[in-house]
């Protein structure tokens, strides 16, 4: 079911700071940001790696719910071909729903449950990582 990693999500209230931060980090520019072009940041996206993985910093208005700032915050995504499925077989197997389906642009959709034993596990739709596998 879990076919690789997609999108490692972390949650700033300055996306715009957290953005320079990871930058030197990183040694890159984010690739994407949303909403930008003038507009305060609610969503910047770094590749990076060997298999340009993603690397994804969201505004904390974002987060799901139930979520709670501070370590543990981080949501890893792993691609699956079907992610309304993929959440519903999570469920039947006793996990809780953390974030629900959530449609966060075209080609790109997310879920995340708390497993039984308390960690969260995000399952993506992702066509970056379709196009990844292609090449």
């Amino acid at each position: 079911m879990l076919r690789g990693l997609t999108t490692v999500t972390l949650w700033a209230d300055d996306v715009a700071e957290a953005a320079r931060r990871y930058s030197g980090v990183l040694g890159a520019e984010p690739y994407f940001e949303r909403p930008g072009r003038g507009l305060p940041s609610g969503y910047v996206e770094f590749r990076t790696g060997d298999h340009q993985h993603e690397l994804g910093i969201a505004d904390r208005r974002y987060a799901p719910p139930a979520g709670q700032p501070g370590p543990g915050g981080a949501v890893v995504y792993w691609h699956v071909d079907d992610v309304e499925a993929a959440l519903a077989r999570l469920l039947e197997l006793g996990a809780q729903e953390y974030e629900p389906l959530t449609v966060r642009g075209e080609g790109f959709v997310t879920a995340s449950v708390v497993d039984p034993f308390g960690n969260v596990l995000g399952v993506m739709y992702n066509a970056h990582y379709l196009e990844m596998l292609r090449s």
